[in-house]
């Protein structure tokens, strides 16, 4: 199956390559797409100021330009925090697309926005500064009035970027139990065809 991965604010780190790693070493085909045309950051204030810098728009037409090529194919969409709500974007805003799977962060659903049947999975802090629980809970009830199928896990106590190894967040424990959910959506997205052309 092909997996596009998206980079948190910190950029394209090691973190996002083990990830990527981790989905080819269970079968995969995965594309990286770097949003901040090289730049990371080693710390969230620094990777919201590039963020900023480009610009929500820029971003997104970033994002697009990278995906169109193989969205026909049918993607499972993937992202780390601010990556995960370019993901979602993008997941919502293509029929073909066979899976959702955040790590950290949401994103806006847009009025009228469908998603039958499409599966989702979100894996995230309790609590998060960034992703709060009443928003949580909004955000929850509308994919499902969108047609979505989705899933939330919550890791008690951890930082917000927990799965990243490299950073003052990591917690181990949650990471490997993040992965290993994770993956296993992989594969039933894979397995099951998800939504979309490879599932039809």
């Amino acid at each position: 199956m092909e997996i596009v991965l998206f980079h948190s604010a910190l950029g394209v780190r090691q973190a996002v390559h083990d990830a990527a790693d981790r989905f080819r070493g269970a079968g995969h085909s995965v594309r990286v797409p770097d949003l901040f045309g090289g730049q990371t950051a080693g710390t969230l204030d620094e990777g919201l100021a590039i963020k900023d810098a480009i610009g929500k728009d820029e971003l997104l037409r970033r994002a697009v330009t990278a995906v169109a090529p193989h969205s026909a194919e049918g993607l499972l969409y993937a992202g780390f925090s601010l990556g995960g709500s370019i993901a979602q974007n993008l997941a919502l805003g293509d029929e073909n697309a066979r899976g959702l799977l955040l790590l950290h962060g949401t994103s806006d659903i847009a009025q009228g926005a469908t998603a039958d049947d499409l599966p989702v999975q979100l894996h995230v802090a309790d609590p998060d500064v960034f992703e709060p629980h009443d928003w949580l809970t909004a955000w929850y009830l509308g994919l499902r009035r969108a047609g979505a199928d989705p899933e939330v896990f919550r890791y008690p106590g951890v930082g917000h970027l927990y799965t990243d190894a490299d950073f003052e967040d990591y917690d181990e424990a949650a990471a490997e139990q993040t992965w290993r959910t994770a993956l296993a959506f992989a594969a039933d997205v894979a397995g099951e065809g998800g939504r979309g052309p490879a599932g039809a």
